[in-house]
């Protein structure tokens, strides 16, 4: 499996993961709170902050209602229309918050909903896109996203493998072979633990090929540390400067102390990962000495006088000779006198 780059890092087994701050539209169309956000988001050790964008008229019919979900979190029934339309932010205020990232030193990224939105995003300099999960089988969307040639992280909630497989196969036939990563996903908010579905990240990398990752939705900090445990080189986290503003995602969302309590807990996660070889660790030396066992004599044993398990016991430390050595030993010649209750040696024994 090839690794993917996205600005300055690489997106793989084997590298730390890629932590993004999912401030979405928790903006509420205001600029003030987007700089905000992206400020928490660093300071809490996020490797990227993605935001949204879309024109309201494009990606929703006048009339479409809001998603229980949505009608929930905001206690306001109604269309979406009306709620989106108050957070769209410009291409000009998408440009002047990548800047902003830049000069902060975090990563900007941006989930685009239609044609428009990609070819903004695309002309202030994108590093990647994020398709979002409602947008996995939007074919059209899908092939013009590609033409652009930047990675994408396709999230795959609502989804089947099939049309994973269909999203897939359309962006490698765009020319972007190597470029995708794939995050599993539970679209719904806050998504419950039975649902979660981690296993299928290993499905679906399996099956593509692809670098994976999690889409997290889950209360607090969730499931985002499991996810790392069980290879996710992506995750993803909607947060908020305060879970009680008004909008439809500030309640599935994080504060920016829960963010930074994740990220650390994901970079505590891979060190106990490790490197999976199964040798004694620097903290164990003095322990694996002094814990562990090694052949000891259990009476005075004379030179010449033949080694028996009668004769020989196990204790602690462990600086003789290995109880694994046993079956060497017994038979064998003692080549000195041995005191009782002294570790043998490979010098004790007469090995001819």
């Amino acid at each position: 499996m090839e690794s993917v780059q996205i600005g300055n890092f690489l997106i793989g087994p084997g590298h730390p993961c890629f932590i993004i701050a999912e401030a979405g539209v928790n903006h509420n169309g205001d600029m003030n709170v987007a700089m905000q956000l992206i400020d928490a988001a660093q300071q809490a050790g996020a490797d990227a902050i993605k935001f949204q964008s879309f024109i309201t008229e494009d990606l929703v019919t006048v009339n479409t209602l809001k998603a229980k979900y949505q009608e929930n979190n905001t206690k306001i029934t109604g269309n979406q229309f009306d709620m989106l339309k108050g957070l769209e932010l410009t291409p000009l205020q998408h440009g002047k918050l990548k800047d902003y990232c830049q000069k902060k030193r975090i990563s900007y990224l941006c989930t685009p909903y239609e044609h428009k939105s990609v070819d903004a995003i695309d002309k202030i300099g994108a590093t990647a896109f994020k398709i979002a999960s409602t947008d996995t089988t939007n074919i059209p969307l899908l092939k013009h996203i590609a033409t652009k040639k930047h990675p994408v992280i396709l999230s795959t909630g609502m989804c089947s493998l099939g049309e994973v497989e269909l999203a897939v196969i359309t962006l490698k036939k765009a020319g972007l072979k190597n470029k995708i990563i794939i995050l599993q996903c539970t679209s719904e908010y806050p998504a419950p633990m039975a649902e979660i579905n981690l296993r299928a990240m290993k499905t679906m990398e399996q099956a593509f090929n692809c670098p994976v990752g999690f889409s997290d939705h889950t209360p607090g900090i969730g499931a985002s540390p499991w996810a790392v445990a069980l290879g996710a080189c992506i995750v993803e986290k909607h947060f908020t400067l305060d879970c009680s503003l008004p909008g439809p995602d500030h309640l599935a969302s994080i504060e920016p102390q829960e963010l930074s309590s994740l990220v650390t807990t994901v970079r505590e996660v891979e060190m106990a990962l490790g490197d999976g070889i199964k040798q004694p660790m620097t903290s164990e030396i003095d322990n694996k000495e002094k814990m562990q066992k090694s052949l000891v004599s259990r009476t005075d044993i004379s030179a010449g006088q033949e080694i028996t398990e009668q004769n020989i016991t196990c204790k602690r430390p462990g600086n003789g000779l290995s109880p694994a050595w046993l079956d060497k030993v017994v038979g064998k010649i003692a080549s000195k006198n041995i005191e009782k209750d002294s570790l043998l040696t490979i010098n004790d024994i007469d090995w001819e």
